[in-house]
């Protein structure tokens, strides 16, 4: 079956690429000239991604990433013309699980594309390590038997870690297994959801997931 792709872009020339292209790919694609009706539509198309651009009129791209995060199964990416660091975080901890500024790579937006809907596939049922557990068969996570609500990418780069338990992780690794790719100057990335998950896990002092200078990051401080 087909992976649904939603595109919430109000510039059609865009629209019409995108869904050229990713049709192309194999995807089913479903384009919105705006918020509200990308999100009217979310309960019929059942969709497994979302494209979405930041400025858009009457509702922009982050409430509509806010929104859509409801739903952790959905994997957002999110477009604008602005590539300011500021725009990137407001995106990512509003709920985008990945950010890229216009103009962009068809091949690269694809390629992040297919990455971000591998986390569909089967995984084992559990993970443990410490407090934590994660119950990939109701993609679920408890912190001390109390669940914590994650991000779709928060939740792969918590599953990386928790499979590489005590092993310092580098920034190349985490890009490479969690975003499935490597591209340069995307190092924020994992420091953002870095940080992000350890303020959602409570781990201010860095006991869960340590920082190794100048090599990466460790599952258990």
């Amino acid at each position: 079956m087909a992976h649904r792709i939603m595109v919430v872009d109000d510039e059609q020339s865009l629209r019409e690429l995108l869904t050229m292209s990713l049709t192309r790919q194999g995807f089913e694609v479903f384009t919105y000239a705006d918020g509200p009706s990308a999100l009217a539509a979310v309960a019929e198309v059942e969709p497994h991604a979302a494209i979405v651009d930041v400025m858009m009129p009457d509702m922009n791209g982050f409430e509509v990433a806010r929104r859509l995060r409801q739903d952790p199964r959905i994997y957002i990416l999110m477009l604008t013309a602005r590539d300011a660091v500021e725009d990137r975080i407001v995106g990512l901890e509003g709920g985008a699980d990945d950010y890229m500024p216009k103009p962009f790579s068809l091949d690269e937006l694809v390629a992040r594309l297919r990455a971000g809907l591998r986390r569909v596939e089967p995984h084992p049922p559990a993970l443990q390590h410490g407090p934590i557990e994660m119950d990939d068969a109701a993609h679920r996570v408890l912190l001390y038997g109390d669940p914590v609500q994650l991000t779709a990418k928060e939740y792969e780069l918590l599953r990386y870690l928790l499979l590489n338990p005590d092993r310092v992780l580098s920034k190349v690794q985490i890009l490479t297994h969690v975003w499935g790719y490597d591209f340069p100057g995307d190092d924020n990335l994992v420091e953002v959801h870095i940080s992000s998950l350890r303020d959602k896990l409570n781990d201010r002092d860095k006991t869960l997931i340590g920082t190794v200078r100048g090599f990466g990051y460790r599952l258990g401080g």
